[in-house]
């Protein structure tokens, strides 16, 4: 008698292996990204922006926010050697980063349509940006100032604008901004991706909710 559950076991087992391999290379291409950083003009020379959040995105989207913390996760870990402030940087862009990543995952699977990537992608983007002030507030800066007094953090926002007074207003400031705008480049930049690989992934989930046991 013809097994006939071995189609549907031998097709989970194949995108179960595609959603292994799509997650480590989307974490490898994260990682590259992560090494071409670069400071943008009126922000401090430590605040750097990068295309790596897009991969770990895109991760969230297409296979749920465990994924696209791992992403995140690996690309941050592999970058440790290389850090130029002791690993504050990237335990700054992991944390900042799972703000984002998360939300756009959660409310993407939630409403299951384009659409519902894309409110995830704007909650998540400004969840990053407000988060980030009681991130950079408690953890990030306290720790950095390990590296440099805080009296020369606020001095580097201070010569491009004067007018701030003390660090939660640079946070504020410089900092808020600055993220969201990462955030949602991030996001529009992987959305077309996620458009064209959400049927792929879309089929896989059904077989697997059809076939649990399969």
């Amino acid at each position: 008698m013809q097994n006939t559950h071995a189609e549907p076991a031998k097709a989970r087992n194949f995108f179960d292996t595609r959603r292994l391999v799509f997650t480590a290379m989307l974490a490898a291409v994260a990682s590259v990204l992560f090494l071409f950083s670069f400071s943008v003009p009126l922000m401090p020379s430590f605040l750097t922006f990068d295309f790596s959040d897009m991969p770990a995105v895109l991760a969230s989207l297409t296979m749920g926010p465990v994924s696209g913390v791992f992403v995140s996760l690996v690309k941050c870990l592999l970058n440790l050697s290389s850090s130029m402030t002791g690993g504050v940087g990237e335990l700054s862009n992991f944390i900042i980063s799972c703000f984002l990543i998360i939300p756009a995952g959660i409310i993407g699977k939630k409403f299951n349509s384009y659409k519902g990537a894309i409110v995830g992608c704007l909650i998540g983007s400004v969840l990053m940006a407000g988060l980030s002030v009681l991130t950079n507030y408690f953890i990030v800066y306290p720790i950095y100032t390990n590296i440099m007094p805080i009296d020369a953090i606020i001095g580097m926002y201070k010569e491009i604008n004067p007018n701030v007074d003390g660090l939660l207003s640079c946070i504020v400031m410089f900092n808020v901004p600055f993220t969201l705008i990462k955030g949602l480049i991030a996001s529009a930049i992987c959305l077309p991706i996620y458009k064209i690989l959400r049927p792929v992934f879309n089929s896989y989930y059904r077989e697997k909710k059809t076939h649990p046991d399969s």
